[in-house]
């Protein structure tokens, strides 16, 4: 008769404390996240019926473990691959093992550096166009401008032209919607049964579907006219499996396009409401922004040039990702029994690290609270990247960082060459859904 594994965890909160807590807890997770951490030190557990174990992490060493040291025995959880999948397909963000490794290397070189500079100019285009009328000298709403910016900034570079503005407004609505819709099926899942009789989840997968059908009429008028728009689009249909030679199917495309609008817009919408929300409250650091840029421009007219000459404006831009990660928590499971910080867990179970809290870990970053781009700046830079997850780390970083750091840098480039920016208030709220939305951020354009 063999001898029951024996499994220990790191403190665990209790379960009733938990859901005596849930609905605030499923409202902003964050507050409650500190409170625990404070209180049960950088690593705890919660135990979920007989046998499920979640570990909740803002240390550093697990984040290397699970994403980098021993990744290949974690996977993305349920919550990433069966929630999300329903409604986006199987795509880049939402597979796992050998398909999801398959599809990274046939979509990886499409994500160049030497591709991100074909789309630079068109890019420049896109943020000149949306940005030339902001409205001057009174408090504007600062989300829905960026959020606006960084749709059509993803839309034009995947489709350049050929898509109508009435469909991409209507993407961007499925989008929110289901977005929103996705969050209350992860934070409550004790509300499932009601979701399912009530129609919202049959809903949220005909608007899936809506979407599949515009992004499938635009790629097929694509392939249909047979001209080359050198944007995403083209780069996509271009790619071949290794093993076949053949092209990805049309709704595998249509999955992995519309993983690139949801990744694509929205983490770079909030990490520039974010970026600007702080430089509206520190105009010494506008003020170096705007002395390099100036810099800069005297040396070179090449836009790539200038961006990869931006280095000041790149720590604003790290610097308030390290705030306000968009990519705020990341969870996995593992395939097999593993150990963990010297507990020994059992396969399957949850781990969460939250970026959000480990980029203001004391123990990481001195003064974390305090915006310092000086960070990420000379010999400091390297340390500081020891502890830095904007686009999370090992063979699942973010395939699309080249694209948000230009996008990013041209955007902070035009705002502060031709405003002074100022924030209407101190402090910021967060709402942290599949990625960390900004609430009320305000500031007011002023011509310099």
């Amino acid at each position: 008769m063999s001898t029951p594994k024996k499994y220990n965890y790191p403190t665990q909160l209790s379960i009733i404390r938990f859901l005596f807590n849930a609905e605030s807890i499923r409202k902003n997770p964050i507050p409650f996240h500190r409170k625990y951490f404070d209180q049960f030190g950088d690593t705890f557990s919660l135990k979920i019926g007989k046998s499920k174990h979640v570990i909740l992490s803002r240390d550093n060493e697990v984040a290397e473990y699970i994403l980098q040291k021993n990744q290949k025995n974690f996977q993305k959880s349920e919550l990433q691959t069966k929630f999300i999948s329903k409604y986006l397909g199987k795509g880049l963000l939402t597979a796992n093992g050998d398909f999801w490794l398959k599809q990274r290397r046939l979509i990886q070189p499409a994500f160049h550096k030497q591709k991100m500079n074909q789309l630079v100019q068109n890019m420049q285009q896109t943020i000149i166009s949306e940005l030339k009328d902001l409205p001057e000298e009174k408090s504007v709403p600062l989300f829905p401008i960026m959020n606006n910016l960084a749709f059509n900034v993803v839309a034009k570079s995947l489709f350049h032209i050929s898509a109508k503005e009435e469909k991409m407004n209507r993407l961007k609505e499925i989008i929110i919607q289901v977005q929103e819709f996705l969050i209350k099926e992860i934070r409550v899942p004790y509300k499932a049964f009601w979701f399912k009789i009530s129609g919202q989840i049959q809903r949220h997968k005909e608007l899936a579907l809506e979407s599949d059908a515009i992004i499938k009429e635009i790629v097929e008028e694509r392939i249909k006219s047979n001209e080359k728009q050198n944007d995403l689009l083209d780069m996509l249909l271009e790619t071949r499996y290794e093993d076949t030679g053949k092209a990805m199917s049309t709704q595998q495309l249509i999955d992995e396009i519309k993983i690139l609008f949801i990744a694509g817009h929205e983490t770079s919408a909030n990490a520039m409401t974010f970026t600007l929300h702080l430089l509206g409250n520190h105009p010494e650091i506008q003020q170096k922004i705007f002395d390099e840029l100036i810099e800069i421009e005297s040396q070179t007219n090449d836009v790539v040039e200038q961006l990869q000459k931006m280095n000041y404006t790149n720590a604003v831009i790290n610097e308030s990702m390290r705030l306000y990660p968009p990519a705020w928590i990341t969870d996995r499971e593992n395939i097999e029994d593993d150990t963990l910080l010297g507990y020994h867990v059992k396969d399957k179970t949850l781990i969460g690290v939250s970026f959000y809290e480990l980029h203001r870990n004391p123990k990481y970053w001195n003064n974390p609270e305090d915006f310092k781009p000086e960070r990420f700046l000379g010999e400091q830079k390297k340390e500081s990247y020891k502890y830095f997850y904007p686009f999370g780390a090992g063979p699942r970083m973010c395939i699309g960082l080249g694209f948000a750091m230009y996008e990013m840098s041209l955007t902070l480039s035009y705002i502060i060459k031709k405003f002074k920016v100022t924030s209407s208030a101190k402090d910021i709220q967060v709402n942290p859904l599949v990625t960390l939305k900004p609430v009320g951020a305000s500031v007011k354009f002023s011509k310099r």
